[in-house]
Order: C-alpha cells, then sequence, then structure tokens
C-alpha cells in the first residue's frame, strides 16, 4: 500500500528506463495502458511509481530498477515530501551504522511492525548520541509556525541563518526566540508510510555502507534543489578548519548542510555543536554528522542571534558561513544583548554581528573563521565595531578570496581570521592577505592547491615568532594602529605592497616576446583562397542520416558525471580552452570523450564544433553538448567538423524562441565524399583551427601585455621610454 503512495515524474521514468523525456511524452500518447497521473500538475504530472514499474516491465523497458533509483525515486516521491523521507531515512541509518542487530530485529516483520518497533530502537541510539532528547513525536513547538518566523517550512526567511529555502516536508520549527533539539524521534504512524524506503534504503546501505548511502541520497536532493540551497565548497571548508586548527569543541552556528563542521571533525574526543534556524537542515546535518563521526554532536534548531541553542558554550572554534546583508536579523530587539562587545551592529551589518556571536561563544585563546562578503571590510557604517575589533586582537587575519571561491561566485569573498583576546596586545598586528591571482580560468573553479598552500604559509609565518617577512602582492603584516584612520579600511588589496619591480618588467619582456612569435605563427597559417570561379556542387545527406547508417554514433551530454573526472563544458568547447567544468556525481552512465570525437554546442546560435584531441580526451560531455563519433572507416573527423561549422548549415538547421537559439544536430548537412577527398578538406579544416587557436593565444597575449603596461606604467615599475 506505501508502495503504491511513492510517486514519480515524467523525468524520473526516463531515469528509470534510460530514456529522453520526449521518450516518455510519445508514450503516454500512443499507449493507452500507461498509467494515469495520480498528483502533480497539468504540466508537471506524476505517477504511481509501482505502477509505471509494472508497465515498463510489460513492455520490456525495464528489465529490473537499479536499486539506487528505486530508493531515490522512493525517497523523491514520498508522500510527506522529499525532507521528512530523508530525516526518516538518516534515522535508519543510524541505526544500522551504530547498532546493526537492532535493525534487523526490527525489520524482521511486518512495515507495521517496524513502524512500532523504530522509535524505541531510535531511543538506543539517540541517548548516547545526542543526548536525552524528547519523547517520540515531540515537535520544538506545538502548533503551526506562524508566517514569516525563523526556518518557516515555506521558505527561508529574511533574519534567519539558513542558508536555504526549503520547500519540502512538514515538519515545524522553532519560532523566532527558541530553539530545539534538531532531531526528534518519529512516532510509528509517522515511520508507516516510509517504511517500504527504509527497507530500500537499508538494502542499499548493505551495498554501500551507511555513511555512503546517505551521503548519495542527500547529494541527489542538493542536486536536484540547487537553487534551495547556498553549499560551502569542500576545498573552502578544509581551508577555514586548517585556520582554526584542531580543536575539541567546534561550532557552526548557521550550519547549513555542515560541510563546515564536517572538515573540522579530525579527532574522535571532539564535540560537534550545530544550529540553523531551518529545521530540516538542522536534522539533516546532525544526523548527517553522527553517520560521518563518533563525536558527541549537539544539533539545535532556532535563529542563532535572536535564540541561541549554546549560550553557555566556549568552544575551542568557531566556523561559520553566514547569511549575507541580512536587514531583519534581530536589530531592534536585540540592542542590549551583551554579545555586542565590540559594539552594537548597525542594522546594515548583520555580518559585524556573526563576527561578535563567534567571539562570544569563543573561550579565552579559540579561533574563529567566518566567511564574508567583501564590503563587510569596507563599509563606514561597521568602521567603529572593526577598529575595536582591531585594536583588541580579536581580528588577526583578513583573507581575500580568487573570484568563484564560493557563492555568490561573481565576488571575491573575504575569510576573517578570529581570536578571543586572552589580554589585549601591546602592539597588535594584522595579517593581510590576497590570494586573488589564482582564480581559475573558465569556470573550473579557483587553483584551491596554490590557494591552500598560498594562505596557510602566510598564516603559519605570522603565528611564529620573529618579523612577518611581506610577499609583494600576495601577503602583508600590518600594524592595527596604521588601518585606524576615518575608514578603518580593510581590504587586503588596497594595503599590499605590489610585486617586485623586476619580476614585472622581465615578465612584460617574455610576454612581448611570446606575443611576437605567435603573430608570426598566425601569418605563416593565414589560409589561401580558392578558386572563386569554379565553386563545389555535392550530393548532401544529414548527421541524422549517418547516424542511422552507422557512420557515426550520436549521444547527448547528461547531467552527472563522476568524481575528479574533469567535464567538457559548451564554454570550453566556445573558448577553446580544457574541460573546466563538474557535474554532481550520479549513478547515470557518463558520456567520455575520445580522441577524434566531434563536439558540438547546441544552444546559443553559434556555429561551432570541436575535435577532440588526446589531452581532452576522457572527459565528460558536459549539458548541451552533443557528441558524434565517426567511424574512420566512412568519416574524416575534421572533415566533419569543418562542414558542421558553416553559418547556412546552422542556420537551416537552428530553431528560434523567444530568448534561445537551439540548433537540430541531426538535421546538420555535409556532403558525400569519397575518404581521400574528405582527408584533404579535413587538412584544411585542421590548419583553420590552429590558425584560430593561434590568434585566440595572440590575444590573450596582446592582453596580458596592454594590462601590465598599464600597471606597470601607472606604479613606476615601467619607465615612460
Amino acid at each position: 500500500m506505501q508502495d503504491n503512495a511513492t510517486e514519480v515524474t515524467a523525468a524520473g521514468i526516463a531515469r528509470l528506463a534510460g530514456v529522453g523525456r520526449a521518450a516518455v511524452s510519445n508514450w503516454r500518447r500512443r499507449h493507452a495502458d500507461f498509467p494515469r497521473p495520480v498528483g502533480g500538475t497539468e504540466t508537471s504530472p506524476s505517477f504511481a511509481l509501482a505502477e509505471v514499474e509494472s508497465w515498463l516491465r510489460e513492455q520490456g523497458k525495464l528489465a529490473e530498477v537499479p536499486l539506487r533509483e528505486r530508493v531515490w525515486q522512493q525517497l523523491s516521491g514520498h508522500p510527506d515530501g522529499p525532507v521528512t523521507a530523508l530525516i526518516h531515512a538518516g534515522c535508519v541509518l543510524l541505526v544500522i551504522h551504530d547498532r546493526p542487530p537492532v535493525w534487523l530485529e526490527v525489520s524482521s516483520g511486518s512495515d507495521e511492525r517496524l513502524a512500532e518497533m523504530l522509535p524505541g530502537a531510535l531511543r538506543e541510539v539517540f541517548t548516547p548520541r545526542f543526548g536525552a532528547g524528547p519523547a517520540p513525536g515531540a515537535q520544538p513547538t506545538t502548533g503551526a509556525q506562524p508566517a514569516g518566523s525563523a526556518g518557516a517550512a515555506t521558505g527561508a526567511q529574511p533574519g534567519t541563518n539558513t542558508r536555504a529555502a526549503t520547500s519540502t516536508g512538514s515538519t515545524t520549527g522553532a519560532r523566532p526566540g527558541t530553539s530545539a533539539p534538531a532531531v526528534h524521534i518519529p512516532t510509528g504512524p509517522e515511520f508507516l508510510p516510509s517504511a517500504p524506503l527504509l527497507r530500500g534504503v537499508a538494502e542499499l546501505a548493505a551495498e554501500l555502507g551507511a555513511r555512503q548511502t546517505f551521503e548519495f541520497l542527500l547529494g541527489r536532493h542538493l542536486d536536484a534543489n540547487p537553487r534551495q540551497y547556498t553549499l560551502t565548497p569542500a576545498e573552502l571548508a578544509a581551508l577555514m578548519a586548517d585556520l582554526a586548527g584542531r580543536a575539541r569543541t567546534v561550532l557552526d552556528p548557521a550550519c547549513g548542510t555542515g560541510a563546515l563542521l564536517r572538515a573540522a571533525a579530525n579527532r574522535p574526543d571532539q564535540k560537534l555543536y550545530a544550529q540553523d534556524s531551518s529545521p530540516e537542515l538542522a536534522a539533516l546535518t546532525t544526523l548527517r554528522l553522527a553517520l560521518h563521526t563518533w563525536s558527541t554532536v549537539r544539533g539545535a534548531t532556532g535563529d542563532t542571534l535572536r535564540a541561541d541553542a549554546h549560550p553557555g558554550l566556549r568552544a575551542d572554534a568557531v566556523l561559520c558561513h553566514p547569511p549575507f546583508n541580512e536587514r531583519n536579523w534581530g536589530h531592534d530587539e536585540l540592542a542590549y544583548d551583551p554579545r555586542w562587545e565590540y559594539g552594537f551592529p548597525a542594522r546594515t551589518e548583520s555580518e559585524l554581528a556573526w563576527v561578535q556571536h563567534a567571539l562570544a561563544r569563543l573561550k579565552d585563546g579559540g579561533a574563529g573563521v567566518l566567511l564574508m562578503p567583501p564590503a563587510a571590510a569596507s563599509r563606514r557604517s561597521g568602521r567603529r565595531i572593526r577598529a575595536d575589533l582591531l585594536r583588541r586582537g580579536a581580528l588577526r587575519a583578513v583573507i581575500a578570496l580568487p573570484v568563484g571561491a564560493a557563492p555568490p561566485y561573481n565576488i571575491p569573498l573575504h575569510l576573517w581570521v578570529l581570536r578571543r583576546p586572552e589580554r589585549a596586545p601591546a602592539q597588535p598586528e594584522v595579517l593581510l592577505v590576497d590570494v586573488g591571482r589564482f582564480a581559475g580560468d573558465g569556470r573550473g573553479g579557483p587553483d584551491w592547491h596554490a590557494v591552500r598552500e598560498a594562505v596557510l604559509d602566510a598564516w603559519q609565518a605570522f603565528g611564529r615568532p620573529g618579523r612577518f617577512t611581506e610577499r609583494p602582492g600576495l601577503a602583508r603584516a600590518l600594524p592595527v594602529i596604521e588601518l585606524l584612520d576615518d575608514d578603518v579600511d580593510l581590504a587586503p588589496a588596497r594595503h599590499l605592497p605590489p610585486p617586485a619591480a623586476a619580476d614585472g618588467a622581465e615578465q612584460l619582456t617574455a610576454v612581448r616576446e611570446l606575443l611576437g612569435e605567435t603573430m608570426r605563427l598566425t601569418a605563416d597559417l593565414t589560409p589561401q583562397r580558392a578558386d572563386p570561379a569554379h565553386p563545389a556542387r555535392w550530393p548532401l545527406t544529414t548527421v541524422g542520416e549517418l547516424a542511422r547508417g552507422g557512420a557515426l554514433l550520436l549521444r547527448t551530454g547528461g547531467n552527472g558525471g563522476h568524481a575528479r573526472v574533469p567535464v567538457l563544458t559548451d564554454h570550453d568547447v566556445l573558448s577553446g580552452t580544457a574541460p573546466s567544468g563538474t557535474l554532481p556525481e550520479s549513478d547515470d552512465e557518463a558520456v567520455l570523450t575520445e580522441p577524434g570525437d566531434v563536439v558540438v554546442p547546441v544552444l546559443g546560435g553559434g556555429s561551432m564544433a570541436r575535435v577532440i584531441d588526446a589531452a581532452t580526451g576522457g572527459a565528460v560531455l558536459g549539458r548541451n553538448l552533443v557528441l558524434l563519433r565517426p567511424d574512420p572507416a566512412a568519416l574524416d573527423p575534421w572533415f566533419l567538423a569543418g562542414f558542421l561549422r558553416g553559418t547556412a548549415n546552422n542556420r537551416q538547421a537552428s530553431s528560434y524562441a523567444s530568448t534561445a537559439t537551439r540548433l537540430d544536430v541531426r538535421r546538420l548537412q555535409l556532403p558525400r565524399l569519397p575518404l581521400d577527398e574528405q582527408r584533404r578538406y579535413g587538412e584544411r579544416f585542421r590548419t583553420l583551427d590552429e590558425f584560430e587557436r593561434a590568434l585566440r593565444h595572440a590575444g590573450r597575449l596582446g592582453e596580458q601585455l596592454v594590462r601590465g603596461m598599464y600597471d606597470g606604467l601607472t606604479d613606476g615599475t615601467v619607465a615612460p621610454d
């Protein structure tokens, strides 16, 4: 009965059968016995998973549903929403992880018996892991949550510390001014609709492990709702944990999905404290941490600034990625709060409220690391608090990260490193670091190895006795007195010395020489014009006809990849750069490129095709790309790519919407020519490709030379003559 309650969308059906969504639409039109919708909307209907599976098997379109896919479809189509289902799954996985025999006993019977016995089994696990909690079924507060309250199930509200706007699940949360334990034990009736899911989760855990199963399901949920969650990248979380150092007690007062506490969990005797105003995130993070570590985990739900769940805590370390630019953070009701030791933050300075909350929860000498927007370092409304943080030695470092380090990806965020002062320093200094130079090319993100090495090297040197050695353009230890002016501007770039003059001049000379060599190469590669008096006329065929005839294989890019395997994006194809993208890890089969493949972008209206070389081969094919793999006995890849780039060819194969142009690759045309003739054209197209890449390189070198000359002339490292 409960299995029928699980619903699946057309996209889910397509994943089950390994086809596109268009195929599912065709089945609905052509087969009168296709299952009827049981929910959803007219434009996005949902279907009973059991009925869909049965129909697919009867039609021979599905031999067996993969276990991962079946469990995911049960979770995503849960009648109480995927978040509730994910929390129930996390509870069971924790029982399996901590006490496997208890799960075997509980699950050996009917669904009703399973649901009835689970709350008692959870009490045996929750008490030692989370401390004494509420009775089964107890909610943090009673009654429906008022509109606009912190952590409301209808979405994140201004003034809350959640980094997600959740719209699924029916969990009620704490009102502003209250906090509650993050995870409560569901009752038997609450568990009953989840029983088939929980048995599938246990089966998947036997295959993958409890921790990996929860990570897979949580990752799928986050990937399916990218606009609802602001995630902290794992590389950044690891850097923040390293800056804070090893700690026995760690607090994240705006924990989100727990990335920072996971990065800090490095010893078995730790105590991890988490709070978030979103009940769903607080519960998921608490369960996630319990599955990843044997440390004591104390999770709580509530608006941290208005209702701190850990008021007596004095932690060794505080890590935090707070919400930015919040106006309704509690300014009016918190005017006399004892946490404002360094000054009462203005309404527009919510980030400085989080900084002072972190300092208030640190023990003397404890370290805090917060991710901050760059404006917090220079806004005039916060200059008095910044000045007091500097005078008293509470702010130890400001680190400017590269663009793309964390969302929002279009601005260079800062890290503030705090230390709760045991006594006022005699001559306080602050470390200023700017690693913006390590921003990655394209969409691949920063060079995290270089960022990590530069930041930790500067931070460790700053902490050693003796005078800190300046690193021009990178790091400087500045006496606080030099910053205490009218602005108290802490932006590192405004205080760092420029790179050494000799290095700058030498680099410009090298760039100029390389530009000259490249320009000579472009002249050598300039193609010769064909005889216009004898235009060619050939019989034509299409990519679709060639695919049907077996002369080439056609594949489309997907939505899933593999860990540590680079993804070739449409941007990479258009700009001629190396694979730079990432995709969420998925159970779907990824399309891997091979040397000799031809890749074509389908969006944007440009005429472009790229032949994959040995350096690019092995990358995952990204979204909005089509891969053509020609049979070398029938088609030359350079001949294929060259004719696909014709402007008229692309125009006749494109369709147009109000905001975008989409290319139907199957309609692209090319002439029927013998293989030898194809290779003649292919060599010319290869020469054109080399010419195009040389022009791109020359353009980049020219921009670098001009920018360097402007910088050199303005900072005195280059003479006017």
